[in-house]
């Protein structure tokens, strides 16, 4: 037992020495730290400490009136301009505007807010100090909503340098209105300008300008739309003129947005030329078929329906055509005439029926009359079917060549002469094929593809 508690003191001893040593560590560590801590601050000393008063006295703020510009009474001040365009978010063409955010930046020269520096060096405050002195009041011109960002603090900066020369920026989103035109939607290229000039001050007081002329315009090489592909940017300026005020300085920032194609080549033009396709299958059909060519008919047009409403439910409602009403409407003729056409066909089809109807009911009561009488058979009736008529006789048929479209039989009595069964086929072969149904559908499946193509060609010369 003695030499159990003899082992327990020891180690205890031991656990306190090496807890001693560490704190002794960690004392010289800290003050290691304290010293080095010390050297740079000596080094890099902080030099607000080094002015007697306060930046407003510095830059002298209360000794002047910053309400009015630089240089009052004088020249107009110039005001030169920067942009450096961050993101294009959003192109709408129902609200016909467009979404940009943007590094919006001033370079001027007051000379009131000129201070002394032995460096040179300039002096960045942020949005506080931006409320004491005088900056440009430029607005955008047609915006509808606009912002500067205030995460996590105000998105502004200002920089004072010696001689009095002033850099103000400022990070921004605009919302701003774009006249679009969609006479070759979507076939077609926008062009939309940012327009910025000043509220209060005229050109006689305010001139504004691009400081670096068309290097003035950054953009980020990142920028990119689902929609368009970004053409180019580049900077204008112009003089614009109020009735009321006068003449004020103008900038703009034009960028031209050309569509891209290929969706709407997948979602319009390739669908609608497959239902104008479908349409067509009808001219194959059996003409005696009338529920399957009605429903095929009838179900392209509701189809080229939906898809002429799907596409201008997201566009502006526009009173001028576009490109894509022309070839979508044109699409739908073609479709309402494939229907059109079988409603020809099945009423020639049904005159001829009742014709012939009535021709045979003639037949059949005049078998005693000496003179002869022609019958001219669809080429659906068999052979049999005109031997079967009481009293006469198949006497001679048409030539082989003319079999595929119409089966002509000449029936006539048993004493008619050769010489009066050839002159009444003469005399109805001309009538025969004015009434061939069947050629109504055999021109068609020529005329309906040639004629499209033939559009096709055109449309996208003209429009592309």
């Amino acid at each position: 037992m003695p030499y159990f508690t003899k082992l327990l003191l020891l180690i205890f001893c031991l656990v306190l020495l090496v807890e001693s040593r560490k704190h002794r560590r960690r004392r010289w560590t800290s003050h290691l730290d304290v010293q080095r801590a010390s050297h740079i601050f000596k080094k890099n000393r902080d030099l607000t400490k080094a002015w007697k008063g306060k930046t407003d006295q510095l830059l002298r703020v209360d000794e002047h009136d910053f309400t009015m510009r630089p240089a009052f009474g004088g020249p107009a001040i110039p005001v030169g301009v920067d942009v450096q365009v961050e993101s294009l978010d959003s192109i709408s063409e129902v609200d016909m505007d467009f979404t940009m955010t943007l590094y919006l930046r001033h370079y001027w020269k007051d000379e009131r807010l000129s201070f002394p520096s032995t460096n040179n060096k300039s002096m960045t405050f942020d949005g506080r100090l931006v409320k004491k002195i005088w900056v440009p009041d430029v607005f955008f011109v047609h915006s509808k909503r606009s912002f500067i960002h205030d995460t996590t603090t105000d998105n502004i900066m200002l920089r004072v340098f010696p001689d009095g020369h002033v850099l103000y920026s400022m990070r921004v989103t605009v919302t701003a209105m774009c006249n679009m035109d969609f006479s070759h939607f979507p076939l077609d290229s926008q062009t939309c300008s940012l327009e910025l000039e000043s509220y209060a001050y005229t050109d006689e007081d305010l001139m504004l300008y691009w400081k670096n002329g068309n290097e003035s315009l950054k953009t980020d090489e990142k920028i990119s739309l689902s929609q368009f592909l970004i053409q180019k940017f580049h900077t204008t300026s112009r003089l614009a003129f109020y009735s009321s005020t006068g003449w004020y300085n103008r900038l703009y920032i034009n960028f031209t947005l050309r569509r891209h194609i290929f969706f709407f080549l997948l979602q319009t033009y390739f669908p609608a030329t497959l239902m104008v396709m479908l349409s067509w299958v009808s001219f194959w059909i059996d003409r005696r078929a009338v529920p399957a060519r009605v429903s095929l008919g009838i179900t392209t047009v509701l189809t080229m329906s939906t898809i002429i409403t799907g596409v201008n439910a997201s566009m502006p409602r526009v009173s001028y055509i576009k490109a894509v009403d022309i070839y979508l409407w044109v699409s739908f003729v073609f479709v309402f005439l494939s229907v059109l056409e079988y409603a020809a066909v099945n009423y020639l089809t049904t005159v001829q029926e009742r014709k012939e109807r009535k021709l045979r009911e003639r037949f059949s009561c005049s078998c005693g009359i000496p003179h002869s009488k022609t019958m001219m058979l669809d080429g659906n009736y068999s052979e049999s079917d005109a031997n079967s008529l009481a009293g006469y006789t198949r006497n001679q048929m048409v030539p082989e060549e003319e079999k595929p479209e119409k089966m002509v039989v000449h029936l006539a009595l048993s004493n008619e002469s050769n010489s009066s069964r050839k002159r009444g086929l003469k005399g109805h072969v001309g009538l025969r094929i004015i009434q061939n149904t069947h050629a109504i559908d055999k021109y068609s499946r020529l005329i309906f593809p040639g004629t499209y193509i033939f559009f096709n060609l055109i449309y996208w010369s003209v429009f592309s």
